[in-house]
This record gives C-alpha cells, sequence and structure tokens, in this order.
C-alpha cells in the first residue's frame, strides 16, 4: 500500500483541508480520494490527491 494526499483549497488558494490515506494503486486512489470529498462536502472545491511520487491522480478545479 502506498500513501496518497487529498488536499482541498479555498478560491483563494488557501489550503482548508488536508488527509493521508493508503492505497493499493493510482486508481483506487482516486475512487478512495472522491470518496473522501464527498463525505466532507468538499465535491464542488478545488481539490486535488498527490501520489508519494508527486504524481496528480485527481485534480477538480
Amino acid at each position: 500500500m502506498k500513501m496518497y494526499i487529498v488536499t482541498v483549497f479555498e478560491k483563494s488558494g488557501e489550503k482548508i483541508y488536508e488527509e493521508s490515506f493508503e492505497a493499493a494503486d493510482n486508481n483506487e486512489a482516486k475512487k478512495t480520494g472522491q470518496k473522501i470529498l464527498e463525505e466532507n462536502n468538499y465535491e464542488n472545491h478545488t481539490s486535488r490527491v498527490t501520489s508519494p511520487a508527486g504524481e496528480l491522480v485527481l485534480f477538480h478545479r
């Protein structure tokens, strides 16, 4: 399992939420990241999920 990070931003660019989670691969991380955003009512905010290598797995603007 690898560690991924979901980060949420305000329109101003201010970071308002960040959470680390484990996933087996980028596809699983994308699904898990989307679920975290939905559970915390951040699906309409600018957000991203990044991999341990710094890859952008999910981005929502």
